[in-house]
């Protein structure tokens, strides 16, 4: 399947996340997420999280079906270990946890080396001043703003001042990677996360959710847009 690389001239991403889908007819809900620029694939595995999803065989038959590219996002311990595997089924962007990574910027390099965008994710209490210094070994930053681990939780508009840091730090070093905030966002609380730098969203509830998903997709991009901080 032909996947769509280029993201739009706003520099704007949002990727609906699974975990909202109707699990049962995956391809169908799939479909409806044509008009957004990434899938968000959340895998859990009950150990670095108190939830279960799914792993590399589900993974793959998502890459096979999305019409859009995989943003995988590995919730799980040991991605030292298990990272890679996303990358080589192909997926465009394979994001780790660094309080979960042995060695971070060695897990980055193996993923771009496998052809996917390394991300790392923080959560809502981990410090970011420690990625300062490696910002170019990371194609994308995940700013929790909310617990991980399970959807539908509301929104924590107290980690914005580390968006706001790590978006502060990017500009003074001239750096692009993607700032990319995941928990409870939807229309009334994109504006607060695209202020404070973030560019891509992941959204659950607010899209999987829509009578019109592409209208909610289309809706989401343009709240954000309005409000990105340049």
């Amino acid at each position: 399947m032909q996947h769509r690389e280029e993201t739009r001239d706003d520099g704007i991403r949002i990727n609906p996340s699974i975990l909202a889908a109707d699990f049962v007819n995956m391809q169908a809900e799939l479909a409806r997420i044509a008009a957004a620029d990434f899938v968000h694939v959340d895998v859990m595995d009950n150990h670095f999280v108190p939830n279960l999803t799914f792993g590399p065989q589900m993974v793959e038959r998502i890459q096979q079906t999305s019409p859009v590219p995989l943003d995988v996002h590995l919730m799980i311990d040991s991605p030292d270990r298990w990272a890679p595997e996303y990358a080589e089924l192909g997926a465009a962007s394979v994001t780790f946890h660094l309080e979960a990574a042995a060695e971070p910027v060695a897990l980055a390099r193996a993923l771009r080396a496998r052809g996917a965008r390394a991300g790392v994710a923080v959560k809502p209490g981990t410090p970011v001043e420690g990625l300062f210094d490696v910002l170019n070994e990371f194609d994308q930053i995940l700013v929790m703003t909310v617990e991980p681990g399970f959807g539908g939780q509301s929104f924590m508009p107290e980690t914005m001042p580390k968006l706001r840091l790590l978006a502060d730090e990017a500009r003074t070093r001239g750096s692009s990677v993607w700032l990319q905030v995941d928990g409870g966002i939807g229309e009334s609380t994109i504006a607060q996360a695209a202020e404070a730098g973030a560019d891509t969203f992941v959204a659950g509830s607010a899209v999987f959710g829509a009578d019109d998903p592409e209208s909610a997709i289309s809706g989401l991009r343009a709240a954000a847009a309005r409000h990105h901080r340049h």
